[in-house]
């Protein structure tokens, strides 16, 4: 059986390019550095160093071997720090899936909230890309978007609760001729150049492009990239405009201004899903109590206001890990 620790020295030598330099990060003696690479050849039977000149290479068996280790060391150190906590009676966590621009404005209240109450808890916040079919834990709470106007999906194993549905706004630097409009008809973006803060085709992208496709055009991408706020700083270098829901440019920057949109207004809707899960019940009641109250806060849509009773219709169960996981990161 492999040793594990002997995998973290090997991808520490690899790293630092030289037994006795992984012997200094590590505050090892370079023997025994060369030792633990021995025991590791004799265990995989693999040749994972060659003599070149006065000094050693790795060979590619060695670098393919650190490669395919890498996940297996993260999954050692999760168990590693469940045991800590384990020790310590900090072993309850709590796992919340959400876009970025909820993670920036939404979760430091909502951490706050649930720390609050359960003092030694853990956390865990992630972006919700779509599911990658290693088996890692579903969360406790997933935010996701919906268009507006759509089918509203129901997860399976979760209650969904809808929080808000947002308009999305036109960012534009601020010199843009079209800064100082009251609103700004989506035709009216047809001839300039866009950057496209998603290019995984979420349900963002897919509400922007439907509405760009029935004001009778297709965006005319100058940048295209997966992260919202880089895209902000394109649009403030003048690259072109982009369009964002408000929460995603909450706090922008001086060189940047938003104006609502018309003919068609755009809009997604924010729902959470709380997982059902009796030891965590307290929990999530209370976090999900939470992102409805900070919720209530934001600007909703004349089009479709959502209130917390607000029964959840047209539902459709989505089986996890399926294409219509796929869900954005602001």
């Amino acid at each position: 059986m492999l040793n594990p620790h002997r995998l973290v020295v090997l991808n520490a030598v690899l790293e630092a390019g030289s037994i006795n330099a992984a012997a200094r990060n590590l505050t090892y003696s370079p023997a025994t550095i060369s030792q633990h690479m021995t025991a590791l050849a004799r265990e995989t039977g693999l040749v994972l160093f060659e003599r070149q000149g006065r000094g050693i290479v790795a060979t590619p068996a060695a670098r393919r071997l650190a490669e395919q280790a890498s996940e297996l060391l993260a999954d050692f150190g999760r168990l590693e720090r469940a045991i800590a906590d384990l020790r310590d009676g900090q072993a309850e966590r709590l796992a919340i899936a959400c876009m970025a621009s909820a993670a920036e404005q939404w979760m430091p209240d909502v951490v706050r909230a649930v720390r609050d109450h359960r003092p030694n808890l853990t956390v865990e916040i992630s972006l919700n890309e779509p599911m990658d079919g290693r088996g890692r834990r579903r969360p406790d709470l997933d935010l996701r978007t919906e268009p507006a106007d759509g089918v509203k999906l129901r997860l399976d194993g979760y209650r969904r609760h809808e929080l808000l549905v947002e308009a999305l706004v036109v960012v534009l630097p601020a010199a843009h001729p079209l800064a100082g409009a009251g609103a700004v008809p989506l035709r009216d973006l047809a001839g300039e150049p866009w950057v496209d803060h998603d290019i995984y085709d979420s349900p963002i992208g897919q509400i922007v492009l439907s509405a760009c496709r029935a004001a009778g055009f297709t965006p005319r991408y100058a940048a295209r990239l997966d992260d919202h706020r880089a895209a902000l700083r394109l649009v403030a270098a003048g690259i072109g405009v982009t369009v964002l829901p408000r929460l995603a440019v909450a706090g922008i920057a001086g060189d940047l201004v938003t104006r609502p949109l018309a003919g068609p207004s755009l809009a997604r809707r924010i729902v959470v899903h709380a997982r059902h899960d009796r030891r965590h019940a307290d929990l999530i009641t209370l976090a999900v109590t939470h992102l409805r109250r900070i919720a209530a806060t934001e600007p909703a849509t004349a089009t479709e206001p959502v209130t917390a009773s607000k029964p959840a219709t047209a539902t459709e169960p989505v089986p996890p890990g399926t294409a219509a996981e796929r869900v954005p990161r602001f």
